[in-house]
């Protein structure tokens, strides 16, 4: 077997168009948060997720710890939130108007939908995470808008109707 050049793989795996979430938590010093691609819905009994964090992620760790985290679904007009949350470290939730949720989960402005979770496994993948969570609450905050998505990797949209 010949072995898959990262770039290609890269190139091949952003042809799948994938939805955008900022995870969010709390810690000692605050919220915390990280953007991530890698989201999906796992199990609707028990109701569980999984989002794919980097093993070298600093914001993932300090998450993990309190064993509850968010999932924030961006809208298409969130690319800038989006950016500001792949950053490594910073002050991401620097003047940012955002909401204690379930739990104290925060809750950013304007997302599509919110999702609370408890840690229920972790499990090691290459150069990432593999992080189950089962989900305690969620509710809808707008429907009408359209989600935000990574293509190629760029951000983009598309119409909803």
């Amino acid at each position: 077997m010949k072995p898959i050049s990262s770039d290609i793989f890269r190139q091949t795996m952003g042809q799948f168009c994938t939805g955008v979430v900022i995870v969010t938590g709390n810690d000692a010093a605050g919220p915390q948060g990280l953007c991530a691609q890698s989201f999906v819905s796992l199990s609707l009994d028990p109701p569980l997720i999984a989002i794919c964090p980097a093993r070298t992620s600093t914001s993932w760790p300090r998450i993990r710890a309190s064993g509850a985290f968010g999932i924030n679904i961006l809208a298409a007009d969130q690319n800038d939130l989006a950016v500001r949350f792949a950053r490594s470290g910073g002050a991401k939730f620097q003047e940012l108007a955002w909401r204690a949720g379930h739990q104290g989960l925060p809750v950013l402005p304007e997302a599509l939908a919110f999702i609370a979770c408890s840690l229920e496994a972790e499990h090691e993948a290459g150069d990432h995470l593999i992080a189950v969570g089962r989900v305690t609450d969620l509710h809808i905050i707008d429907a009408a808008r359209a989600p935000l998505l990574f293509f190629r990797g760029q951000y983009c949209s598309i119409a909803t109707s």
